[in-house]
């Protein structure tokens, strides 16, 4: 293409991907430069008239209408008699090895040719190219001056260094003629999110401080409580209470602070190295092991649900049949094994998978936030965030949901009469039963999938919700299972009735407290709406104690 360029005399050939144009040189006035020069256009495409020549020119003077321009200098004593521009629309006939292409920016290549001695270089060139890409996705990092070297068939920079200018274009100059182009590489302009708002971290802190106290009490008082539910307890509230920390401390990205302005005149002009890629990242260990560390105690979490599930319908349902050998073992084994290995299995198969590109990183975990990855819509059935976390999530809540409705059925709201526990217990009551169990087993997890809906008002109102419920989770189980147990409420009862004697003590004489103190209960006891409020502090029915009764029941039948 570049010989036939040279075949055209002052004629030119306009094409809406290719424009070929030549120049004759004459012998007896043989000009000292000559400039080539590509207009923008409506559209990407080439149109006539879009591409000029001039000869004996002082130098590139690209203007606001410029998109790029090409200054040929002919050295003293070359023997040219014609030179040719060949400008391709975009670079499918240079498929480099080396460089990859992931933005949708355009690349123009441009040739220049003389028909001259090759040997002695008989020119060189000067370059000036408009940088054409998407402003509001992307902010330009560097560039490479290259050129097309045949002989590799792939991008070259022998020869070709950049030029520092300050009218906004990409220079470039190179001591040899053939096709040139500047390869850019751009950070994409992430739009970072805003630091939590006040709901999620009063709900987080919240949740740390009761996951905190019922593991504490769960612990403390297990001898006490005589329960066998513990371990399971604790290792989801462990699981909880790390992740939430992780979620609090980690989940905002720090390179969010790190500002770079995208201008031509702050780059770095000494280095020109063929990119490995167009869109480049600043690297964050950190990042990648809090989205890792994330992704393994919220599937932990998920899993001891659906382990807490499995352990209320042993208790609960099979009564009758002990549980099996090494339960313990055998459940602690999964809820702490599996996920490691499903969260060790995604990073080395996306590592594995692309191992060659500095940036692996991002295709396992987010830019903006220390999480997974959400893939485009061509690349779902191959996103790490489906079958490492979607698809195992989903199973886990649907058999969550099964085994609730089974537990809630056929022990919670009937009333069996083997069960000293339930044959007289009040529906409210029993609603908090269904809600301690609902909360174990995350079946509040279901409103995430409710955010999908299309429909911003109705995703902004479920995303409330979700954040309501969620992020308070850890604080339902402080007060489903350590607020409403006997134990904890004898222990507060004693602190308050200290607290309080110690109070009266103070600002009453001796003979008159005993009395004032009953009177004041008997008063409050005889309003109604006190009255309700006075009997959540009143032992109450849990699921704890009906797993216990049945579980006595169990060993006295066998």
């Amino acid at each position: 293409m570049e010989d036939y360029s040279l075949s055209l005399g002052d004629q030119s050939v306009v094409e809406p991907n290719i424009v070929i144009q030549s120049a004759n040189l004459s012998a007896e006035n043989m000009p000292s430069s000559v400039r080539f020069s590509v207009q923008k256009g409506a559209s990407d495409s080439l149109v006539s008239g879009s591409t000029f020549i001039q000869t004996n020119v002082s130098g590139l003077n690209p203007d606001g209408n410029t998109e790029l321009q090409i200054l040929l200098n002919m050295k003293n004593g070359g023997n040219a008699k014609a030179c040719g521009f060949v400008v391709y629309q975009n670079d499918k006939l240079f498929q480099s090895k080396t460089f990859i292409a992931k933005s949708s920016s355009s690349q123009k290549i441009i040739s220049s040719k003389t028909d001259g001695n090759e040997q002695g270089q008989s020119a060189s060139v000067e370059m000036a190219f408009s940088p054409k890409y998407n402003r509001d996705e992307y902010q330009l990092n560097s560039y490479a001056c290259v050129y097309w070297n045949f002989a590799t068939k792939d991008w070259d920079t022998y020869g070709c260094h950049k030029e520092k200018g300050t009218d906004g274009f990409l220079h470039c100059h190179c001591n040899h003629t053939t096709n040139f182009a500047v390869l850019m590489t751009f950070k994409k302009d992430y739009q970072y999110p805003k630091s939590l708002d006040v709901l999620s971290n009063v709900g987080c802190a919240l949740s740390i401080t009761g996951l905190a106290l019922t593991i504490i009490f769960q612990v403390v008082t297990r001898k006490v409580r005589k329960t066998s539910v513990t371990w399971v307890l604790v290792s989801l509230c462990i699981s909880m209470l790390i992740f939430n920390l992780l979620f609090v401390f980690g989940i905002e990205n720090s390179n969010k602070n790190l500002k770079t302005s995208g201008d031509v005149e702050n780059m770095d002009f000494t280095d020109n190295v063929v990119p490995k890629t167009d869109t480049i990242s600043t690297p964050n260990p950190t990042c990648t092991a809090v989205a890792a560390l994330l992704h393994y105690f919220l599937l932990v979490t998920f899993t001891w649900n659906t382990l807490s599930a499995a352990q209320l319908y042993f208790f609960l349902i099979r009564t009758m049949k002990p549980l099996p050998r090494h339960f313990i073992l055998f459940i602690s084994l999964i809820g702490w094994g599996v996920p490691a290995i499903v969260v060790a299995v995604t990073v080395g198969v996306v590592y594995s998978q692309n191992e060659k590109n500095p940036q692996w990183e991002l295709e396992y975990r987010q830019e903006e936030i220390c999480w997974l990855a959400i893939p485009e819509s061509r690349d779902v059935i191959k996103s790490p965030l489906l079958w490492s976390f979607i698809v195992p999530v989903a199973i886990i809540l649907i058999t969550n949901v099964v085994i609730f409705i089974i537990i809630s059925v056929k022990v919670l709201w009937k009333n069996n009469q083997n069960l000293t526990s339930t044959k007289k217990v009040s529906s409210t009551k029993k609603i908090v039963s269904t809600l301690s169990v609902a909360v174990v087993f995350g079946i509040t997890w279901i409103l995430a999938y409710l955010m999908l809906i299309n429909d911003d008002n109705i995703r902004i109102i479920f995303s409330y919700i979700f954040c309501l419920f969620n992020t308070t989770q850890g604080l339902q189980i402080f007060i489903l299972y350590t607020v409403r147990t006997k134990i904890f409420q004898s222990e507060a009862s004693k602190v308050l009735t200290s607290l309080s004697s110690a109070g009266r003590m103070k600002s009453l004489p001796s003979m008159t407290r005993p009395r004032l103190r009953l009177k004041m209960y008997d008063f409050i006891r005889t309003l109604p709406t006190l009255h309700e409020h006075f009997r959540l502090l009143e032992p109450s029915v849990s699921i704890e104690e009906i797993t216990l009764s049945e579980s006595d029941q169990a060993k006295e039948s066998t």
